[in-house]
């Protein structure tokens, strides 16, 4: 007889098992946007259009099912982590004065910083709100936990705005801070949802951080090596807006003095042209830091797959083992 674990799940097939959820979560989404004010109602209908891979509602979906739970609340809170990340992305994008967001226009660049800052107030708003009618207030308290940790992980990105002596230590906490805190915590609220105990909780918001880290580890490996067409943003982007990200790191460690100077002096002048990117890009790549970023990103997606071992085998865990391959695999 074969287990959940024999069964070889595409993410198609993942994207089946949670369909009638999804599809509840595309409708609770569009239904928290409306507002008596036009102009909200247009800029959530744009972000709502934008598209997005629903990640956080996926993972919180599967281990509220992996604990046994099923219902209402757990479709609630895929609405409410998607709105926050949401949110995020709309503060991040005015923050880097960025202009394409999934390739297209991003908010502020359509609309200006002052009402971009005012929609994501207005999405955090709502997801709180919409938090609130759980009546749970271990559900309240990790969401607004992690929420200030973003907020403290864009305050320290911003702290070291340009800079190129970052240490690997200090960009893994602003990653985990801004991007793997919110995985574990959509993990964790399915194992609140499902009664888990304390151990299983951790467990699984220790599978949420890990594989966090791999995902936004990817997302920086994909800054140098994807294209705009595939990535939705130009490449090299994160380094152009002042974000020195472990490739970066990897080099400054390992390159000669002069072309740490070259970094530095690109960065410092802002002179991002084609051939000054192409440099940057071979040399990245000639002192291997993209190999060692790819290897800790599977050394994290690893760790992830170790903590669901304890689980009883199910179709829902098998899901959630076979993310953490998709995540390092995916080219966007």
């Amino acid at each position: 007889m074969k287990t959940a674990s024999d069964v070889s799940l595409t993410p198609n097939d993942i994207f089946r098992l949670l369909e009638s959820d999804l599809q509840k979560i595309e409708v609770g989404l569009k239904k928290s946007a409306k507002s008596a004010f036009p102009l909200v109602n247009d800029i959530n209908k744009y972000l709502h259009n934008s598209g997005g891979k629903r990640f956080r509602p996926i993972f919180l979906l599967l281990s509220s099912k992996l604990c046994g739970f099923e219902g209402e609340p757990a479709i609630a809170l895929g609405v409410v982590v998607e709105l926050i990340h949401v949110a995020t992305l709309v503060h991040d994008d005015i923050i880097d004065n960025a202009d394409v967001r999934r390739g297209r226009p991003s908010v502020n660049a359509k609309w200006g910083n002052q009402v971009s800052v005012l929609a994501g107030d207005w999405l955090y708003m709502t997801s709180f709100s919409l938090a609130l009618k759980l009546r749970n207030f271990r559900v309240l308290d990790l969401l607004i936990g992690i929420t200030r940790k973003m907020v403290e992980g864009e305050l320290m990105q911003l702290e070291k705005h340009g800079r190129t002596n970052i240490s690997i230590g200090e960009q893994l906490e602003i990653s985990q801070r801004k991007t793997a805190d919110l995985f574990s915590a959509c993990s964790g609220l399915g194992a609140i949802l499902g009664n888990a105990d304390a151990e299983k909780e951790e467990k699984l918001r220790s599978y949420g951080r890990s594989i966090g880290m791999a995902f936004q580890l990817i997302d920086d490996l994909l800054d140098y090596t994807s294209n705009e067409d595939t990535l939705g943003k130009p490449v090299l982007k994160d380094l152009e807006e002042g974000k020195t990200t472990l490739p970066i790191i990897y080099l400054m460690q390992r390159a000669k003095p002069e072309e740490q100077n070259f970094v530095r002096e690109v960065v410092r002048t802002r002179n991002f042209t084609l051939e000054n990117k192409r440099e940057i890009i071979q040399l990245v790549c000639s002192y291997g830091a993209l190999n060692d970023l790819k290897n800790l990103a599977e050394q994290y997606a690893v760790q992830a797959k170790r903590t669901l071992l304890g689980f009883t085998d199910s179709i829902y865990r098998e899901a959630l083992l076979k993310l953490t391959e998709f995540v390092v695999r995916r080219d966007k």
